[in-house]
């Protein structure tokens, strides 16, 4: 009997956790020989190696004059019928509620229609619930998304628990934690790059973010010169955002330029990351921290602040610090902690390695095909 599916999976495709983790699901899933169909209004970024088993339908956006602002969640649902039909999908995985969540219900209902009931299985990555579901008029609808759904996933404890307390939920919620793709990470010390950003008796701290007010980047910064007067070192900052130019202002301000390296977005950040020795991410709220983790995955320990699902992926006093949101000398003090002391500097990048393993693809994987497995005999029954 041939347990192979064909899942349509629906995400944002920009630069992002999400984007990031539906596309490398994805790839995965084809590996294993289920068939992949991504829909989305672009090609996801990552998704540049296509196999046999994997396709993309863009969802085109008319410019009707009728409309004053584009009604992309009507056009996805027509693409996602469209799609289930002729490719005969087996299932729908969206990732986040709306609109790919409520698009797919409306989808789910034109399909009954057909005569086609296909279940959706809905993951929240968090800006969907921390972000919008504090905007009230936004409610009703991710309520009906996420209890009209057939399953659902959420990708930490912390976003579990905080979805169920903001909003009337009756439907159960899964924790499965986002992932990565370990074999991506060489955690080898380039140091023909390393030296291109420091001499050899100075240390790289690393951030990478979208530079939103969420990521606090201005705290980075004040982190680094606290640690930068006691020791030598550099800070790398990696991507791009609306908070670059405060960034930029405060190193100015406090004569640290040519300390601080702004890299821009990078595609691939695993070279960076493995030339580091500290990784900071003092975010007022991260739903999970896949960043932490691929800083992690590269065998760098990481100072971050103790909100959402970062205590799930950086563990206190092992594979790195947690600090009140804010707590720049703290952050600073335990920096200083780890770059003072070889040994325990090498010990927390030890288990920051070993911890990433747990959230390896071979360990995660599994646990969303069983949600799709439990989902498709349920509709054969």
């Amino acid at each position: 009997m041939n347990n192979h599916l064909k899942i349509g999976i629906v995400c944002y495709p920009t630069y992002g956790g999400s984007g990031v983790v539906a596309t490398e699901l994805g790839i995965a899933l084809a590996d294993k020989g289920h068939e992949v169909h991504f829909i989305s209004y672009d090609q996801p970024f990552r998704l540049d190696l296509f196999s046999e088993n994997i396709y993309f339908h863009q969802v085109n956006v008319p410019d009707y004059p009728l409309f004053e602002y584009a009604p992309y969640e009507l056009n996805l649902t027509s693409k996602l019928v469209d799609v289930a039909l002729h490719e005969k999908l087996n299932i729908l995985h969206v990732h986040y509620a709306i609109p790919h969540a409520s698009a797919a219900v409306n989808a789910k209902q034109i399909l009954a229609t057909h005569g086609i009931d296909i279940p959706i299985v809905t993951t929240l990555h968090g800006t969907d619930i921390t972000l919008l579901g504090k905007d009230k008029s936004f409610k009703p609808v991710i309520e009906y998304a996420i209890n009209q759904s057939d399953a659902v996933t959420a990708v930490s404890k912390d976003l579990k628990k905080e979805t169920l307390q903001y909003f009337n939920i009756n439907n159960e919620i899964k924790s499965i934690p986002n992932f990565i793709d370990m074999s991506l990470y060489k955690q080898e010390d380039d140091m023909k790059l390393r030296n291109c950003f420091a001499k050899d008796d100075e240390f790289i701290l690393t951030h990478v973010s979208n530079f939103r007010k969420v990521k606090r980047v201005e705290d980075v910064i004040h982190i680094f010169n606290k640690v930068n007067k006691e020791i030598p070192a550099k800070l790398l900052m990696i991507g791009d955002g609306p908070e670059r130019l405060k960034a930029e202002q405060l190193c100015r301000k406090l004569e640290i330029c040519d300390k601080v390296k702004f890299l821009g977005k990078l595609k691939v950040i695993e070279k960076m990351l493995s030339i580091s020795d500290v990784f900071i991410l003092p975010s007022a709220t991260e739903s999970f921290g896949l960043v932490a983790l691929e800083a992690m995955a590269s065998k760098v320990a990481v100072i971050s602040t103790n909100t959402g699902g970062l205590p799930e992926v950086n563990i206190d006093g092992e594979t790195g610090f947690l600090s009140e949101v804010g707590d720049v000398n703290k952050m600073a003090i335990d920096t200083l902690s780890l770059l003072k002391d070889k040994e325990k500097l090498n010990t927390f990048k030890e288990n920051a390695l070993a911890h990433a393993y747990t959230f390896d693809l071979p360990n995660i994987l599994p646990q969303y095909e069983a949600v799709y497995k439990e989902l498709s005999c349920k509709m054969k029954s």
